[in-house]
């Protein structure tokens, strides 16, 4: 078994969880809503593979009011026709971020949410995305594990 960084190295996990708080603050602030805020931590997870982020940002987006429906179809989400504008402009950098280095494609996804969320909204969607990143990798190296839990997002025995 591996030893889990946040436990291992504490005082970088507590600088970590700190940056994510500022962070997230800053990103309210700049005009980035918690819904948008947690689509680009689900699909950032999503597409990283990091079972134990997706699992709790799944049920924080659905906490903040995003749609189950939306959680189901984020894999889809170009195609799926449910997003908003700014919606579709987060989860464009969602996946810039996660899948670098950056693409022609990704760099067009990048100006035209640029264009659609403003320069402060865009900053900290990057930001929100870079900080997701950043605990899906220590997240996937510690191995944490994901619990059971029930409809109401309680854990099993």
């Amino acid at each position: 078994m591996r030893p889990y960084m946040d436990k291992a190295m504490r005082e970088a996990w507590g600088a970590a969880r700190e940056l994510s708080s500022v962070v997230s603050e800053a990103a309210l602030r700049a005009g980035l809503t918690p819904q948008e805020a947690e689509l680009i931590k689900v699909r950032a997870s999503q597409q990283n593979a990091c079972a134990f982020c997706l699992d709790l940002h799944s049920r924080e987006a659905r906490k903040v009011g995003v749609p189950q429906q939306k959680l189901d179809m984020l894999p889809a989400w170009r195609d799926a026709q449910l997003y908003s504008e700014r919606e579709e402009a987060a989860l464009a950098i969602a996946e810039a971020a996660t899948r670098l280095p950056l693409t022609e494609d990704s760099r067009a996804d990048l100006v035209a949410a640029q264009t659609v969320l403003g320069d402060s909204a865009y900053i900290a969607a990057e930001w929100i995305a870079v900080t997701i990143n950043t605990f899906n990798r220590v997240s996937i190296l510690s191995g944490h594990p994901v619990q059971a839990r029930d409809a109401d997002g309680r854990l099993l025995p």
